[in-house]
């Protein structure tokens, strides 16, 4: 064996081929979900088609310093989620398998890969194969409960949902001892923080407290004349931590106001009244319940995505579930006060409680400071702290019961064993079927690209217009990415500086044509328009479908007339998400519009002289 083979073996704990076995087989559903994407063409719209731009761009002259852009401050001037590092590690594997939209999920498949290798790894360090086994039955947990569509997706949201794990295990091995998993936890918990700002607190409290958790024990050693200069990992984490930040430090030195500016600005006065601790720890308890995310579990994949969505579900499951820690802590205490079972194991076990407790509490903050609708996206994360939370509880009794003699560990081990075997089996089979993001979108745009291209010529520069009755110009983005990705010299206005970057900005006098993406009401606007011309149309619903929608179309607009939303009617032509969106509108509203935005709507290509529709 190579002198680098070795060293590459003792440094992954002697158990190099099984750690990368089981991080393959994990993998397997992701695998097999972006096979099954490869079968079906995808034209990203919104904020997908602004991250491959963003993705396409890494190494240029205009690589990303921040991250996608949220819903921060007022369009147009919003902010950006903290950070490109989601950017640049997705480019590499971006261009290695095309600079396709496909090559995005694939690129998002591997990424998501190398994290559970390396949370497999640390729990390797930490326990063993018994870590090993542990770890792998959180991670096949959470990969069919947040399903397929959702971790080969490239969406901000979603691309931390593993790295999270990771964030987690590091803290515990830091504050066990293993001083070096600060670099890992650098690496994880700024990828978490700069791609989506729910993060930000959670992964950087936990940082930052390892960090000055491992630099209080060497000044204590140090007084104690054991330690000499700082720790080694201390001083590598800080100088990755400080080569991460670059970025958005440049960005914000760059411009004025910088995004940095941007954030502080808007969450330090936010533009409505946040949920508070009362509705926070209501929302925590919410995603403590293990009873109805194991259900979910039995009944497919991507359950968690669907739990998400049901605001006001029942808490008292959850508040059962930390009382049961709660009595594990105690638990935890008296076996390590007893000595009834191994010294090295319980504190283990108490370290892993502490992290716990410190997750609990920054979670709790941080659903309490949301803002505005609880998104599912944004609490996503959550479903990794009630496995966490499962982990040690179930922990604290299979020593407690090993001490009693009433149950072995091994049999719980092999127990885990055939459940990781079951759930990966199963959700690689449910994978066969995952659907690229908002595909139906992606269908009607997708109608439209070859004729729109053939039709332009690529030695003149365009500006893209949209006017968009259904999902707030969705497509329009869409249509700039696939444009581009043809060769074609594209631009948006002004307006769109930042979704779209700054360097795709045009000014009617810097373009040849004006090319408008039409939907619904608007197409027979534009038509009627003798200053533009139609060069392409798609009508994506059968008569049936379109049947359906003039009946829901009716409802919604009674429903809306009914509950005094008269202000809301004209928008059901004109803006249809702005409706579904409306914090005002009844259930029926809700259902009736959700309902109308999946079925689609016409959509049309036009083509004029530049600044025709300014």
């Amino acid at each position: 064996m190579s002198s680098f083979a070795a060293r590459a073996r003792q440094f992954a704990g002697g158990n190099a081929s099984l750690i990368m076995l089981v991080s393959l087989g994990l993998a397997v559903p992701m695998l097999v979900a972006v096979i099954a994407l490869a079968q079906r063409p995808w034209y990203p719209v919104l904020d997908l088609a602004m991250t491959e731009f963003r993705i396409r761009d890494v190494g240029s002259r205009q690589t990303p310093l921040i991250g996608l852009p949220g819903r921060i401050g007022e369009f147009p001037d919003q902010g950006s989620h903290p950070g490109p590092f989601s950017f640049w590690l997705l480019a590499p594997g971006y261009r290695m398998f095309g600079s396709s939209a496909w090559a995005m999920e694939a690129s998002t498949a591997l990424l998501q890969t190398l994290w559970i290798g390396l949370a497999v790894w640390i729990g390797h360090r930490r326990a063993g194969r018994m870590g090993v086994i542990v770890v792998a039955l959180v991670v096949a947990l959470l990969i069919r409960g947040y399903g397929l569509s959702v971790l080969t997706q490239p969406w901000n949201p979603y691309l931390p949902l593993i790295a999270w794990v990771v964030i987690l295990l590091a803290t515990w091995s830091v504050v066990s001892g293993d001083h070096a998993m600060l670099i890992p936890l650098a690496v994880a918990a700024s990828f978490a923080a700069q791609t989506h700002i729910p993060y930000l607190v959670m992964a950087g409290g936990l940082g930052a407290g390892a960090a000055a958790l491992v630099a209080v024990r060497w000044i204590c050693e140090r007084r104690a004349g054991e330690a000499d200069g700082p720790p080694r990992a201390l001083l590598i984490t800080a100088a990755v931590f400080a080569m991460l930040s670059l970025p958005p430090i440049a960005d914000q030195v760059r411009r004025t106001p910088g995004n940095i500016t941007r954030l502080l600005d808007h969450f330090g006065n936010p533009p409505e009244e946040a949920i508070g601790f009362v509705q926070g720890f209501e929302l925590l308890l919410q995603h403590l319940n293990v009873f109805r995310a194991a259900g979910t579990m039995f009944t497919g994949s991507g359950g968690f995505v669907d739990l998400g969505q049901l605001n006001g579900a029942p808490w008292i499951p959850g508040a059962l579930v930390l009382s049961m820690w709660i009595t594990a802590v105690v638990g935890a205490r008296q076996l390590a006060a007893r000595e009834l079972a191994a010294c090295t194991d319980v504190q283990a076990l108490l370290h892993l409680h502490a992290v716990t407790g410190a997750v609990l509490v920054l979670s709790w903050f941080s659903m309490a400071r949301i803002f505005g609708t609880t998104w599912f996206y944004l609490t996503l994360w959550a479903w990794a702290i009630m496995l966490l939370v499962v982990v040690a509880t179930v922990w604290t009794a299979v020593l407690w019961f090993n001490a009693t003699g009433l149950v072995r560990g091994r049999r719980a081990l092999l127990g885990a064993a055939g459940v990781i075997a079951v759930c990966t089996v199963a959700t690689s089979v449910a994978a066969i079927g995952t659907d690229h993001a908002e595909e139906y979108l992606g269908e009607t745009l997708g109608a439209v690209v070859e004729p729109t291209a053939d039709a332009l010529d690529l030695n003149d520069t365009y500006v893209v217009f949209w006017t968009d009755a259904h999902s707030f110009g969705s497509q329009g983005f869409g249509l700039v990415n696939e444009l581009e990705r043809r060769g074609f010299d594209v631009g948006v206005y002004e307006a769109w500086r930042v979704p779209m970057t700054g360097q795709r900005v045009l000014r009617a006098d810097q373009a040849d044509a004006e090319i408008i993406w039409a939907t619904g009401s608007f197409v027979d606007v534009w038509r009627a328009d003798d200053r533009v011309t139609e060069i392409a149309a798609v009508e994506p619903r059968t008569p049936d479908e379109l049947a359906e929608f003039a009946t829901l179309r009716t409802e919604l607009i009674t429903d809306l007339i009914a509950t005094g939303l008269d202000d809301l009617v004209p928008l059901v032509d004109n803006n249809l998400f702005g409706v579904r969106i409306d914090s005002r509108i009844s259930g029926a509203a809700l259902e009736a519009s959700s309902l109308l935005l999946s079925l689609d709507q016409n959509a049309a290509v036009f083509i004029g002289p530049a600044g025709v529709s300014q």
